[in-house]
C-alpha cells in the first residue's frame, strides 16, 4: 500500500512539473522521504534519498535560472514577466483549461509591446522567453522522472 501511495504522490508530483499548480519536484522529493521514513532507509535508500535530493535541488535551480536568464537576453523586462503571469493567473479563472497559458503568452507580449513599442521586437523577446520556460519545465519534467525512477530502484532493491 505504501509502494502505491508513494506512487501516485510522485506521479502527480512529476504532473507538477509540467502543471505549474501543483509543488513538482518538492512533491516527488517529499514523497522519497516518507518512503523512506515508513519502510527504512538502509543503505540503498540513503543512496538513492542523496541522489533524489541532489536532483531535486539542480532541477529546481534549472527551473529557476533558465527562464529569468532567457528573458533577459531576449530583452524582456523582469516586470513584463511578471506581469504575463497575473494576466495568466487571471486566464487560468477566466478560461477554462487554456486560460493559463493563454494568459501568459497574451500577457507578456502586451506587456513587451508597451515596452518596446515595436510588435517584431515585442513578439521576439516574448518568443524567446516561452522558449526558456518550455526548456526549463522539461528539464524538471526529466529531473522529476530521474528521481522517480531512483525511487522505483530502491523499492526493488530494498
Amino acid at each position: 500500500m505504501l509502494v502505491v501511495l508513494v506512487g501516485v504522490a510522485m506521479a502527480v508530483g512529476i504532473a507538477g512539473t509540467v502543471l505549474p499548480v501543483l509543488p513538482g519536484l518538492l512533491l516527488v522529493w517529499g514523497a522519497a522521504v516518507v518512503y523512506g521514513l515508513v519502510a527504512g532507509f538502509g543503505t540503498a535508500g540513503w543512496i538513492a534519498i542523496v541522489l533524489i535530493s541532489a536532483i531535486a535541488l539542480v532541477g529546481s535551480a534549472l527551473g529557476l535560472v533558465l527562464p529569468h536568464r532567457a528573458a533577459g537576453e531576449s530583452g524582456a523586462a523582469r516586470w513584463s514577466v511578471w506581469l504575463a503571469f497575473a494576466v495568466g493567473v487571471v486566464g487560468f479563472f477566466v478560461v477554462p483549461v487554456i486560460g493559463l497559458p493563454l494568459g501568459v503568452v497574451v500577457g507578456l507580449y502586451v506587456a513587451e509591446l508597451a515596452r518596446t513599442k515595436q510588435p517584431a521586437l515585442a513578439w521576439r523577446s516574448t518568443w524567446a522567453t516561452l522558449k526558456a520556460f518550455g526548456v526549463s519545465t522539461l528539464v524538471q519534467l526529466a529531473a522529476g522522472l530521474l528521481m522517480a525512477a531512483i525511487w522505483v530502484a530502491w523499492a526493488v532493491i530494498g
